[in-house]
């Protein structure tokens, strides 16, 4: 539920970098490498956090146009205040269910570590597969349950975690992708140390 993602990020969003630092600045570094922004490219990042991406892209590309959204408030803050210097970016409260733009608006929608809370996949998908262009990419990097700690996280926030929706194995997360009408262009795995294991692709409305 929506709600219970908005409340708990609330809740962390003091501590949120500084808990998470290590996996933050590796798995976006990673994102921000991986999608191989144009310079022109107009961006959306879904679920958008405290802005590390947006962060890491405006150091290299001060101009970049950005367009961020989350559900909680209170880590959308921290985010404003961390790229207060860059008018080119901006973000929003909103869900991946409803995204508050016109059809066809963004070139690239990236999306990090928000899949396993999303309680209708297929429906985020096609809403974001709206704002792309139609020779736009979709990025969505995740944790991959073909791994087994993976596997080991996921049965432990099911259960404890009312935030938690599920992870999925590389498998299950290409289905959905090409279910929504995406066709996968590159998908990789890679590990953050012992702990993590990720997927990600990169893939095109058909």
């Amino acid at each position: 539920m929506e709600a219970n993602v908005r409340e708990q990020y609330n809740k962390m969003a003091a501590v949120y970098d500084r808990v998470w630092s290590r996996y933050i600045f590796r798995s976006l570094s990673f994102l921000k490498d991986w999608v191989q922004l144009d310079p022109l490219h107009i961006v959306l990042d879904v679920a958008c956090g405290t802005g590390t991406f947006e962060r890491l892209v405006l150091i290299e590309q001060p101009t970049r146009s950005i367009s961020g959204v989350d559900l909680s408030e209170k880590m959308l803050e921290i985010a404003a205040k961390k790229c207060r210097d860059y008018p080119n970016v901006s973000f929003q409260n909103a869900s991946v269910a409803a995204l508050p733009f016109a059809d066809r608006s963004f070139d690239v929608v990236v999306s990090a570590s928000a899949f396993h809370y999303f309680d209708n996949p297929t429906a985020a998908l096609i809403e974001m597969k709206r704002v792309l262009q139609p020779g736009g990419e979709l990025v969505i990097l995740d944790w991959c349950k073909d791994d087994w700690l993976c596997r080991l996280y996921d049965v432990v926030l099911r259960r404890f975690d009312p935030a938690h929706e599920q992870c999925y194995t590389q498998a299950e997360f290409h289905r959905f992708l090409t279910g929504a009408g995406f066709q996968i262009q590159r998908a990789t795995r890679f590990r953050i140390g012992i702990a993590w294991e990720l997927m990600v692709a990169t893939a095109k409305p058909i």
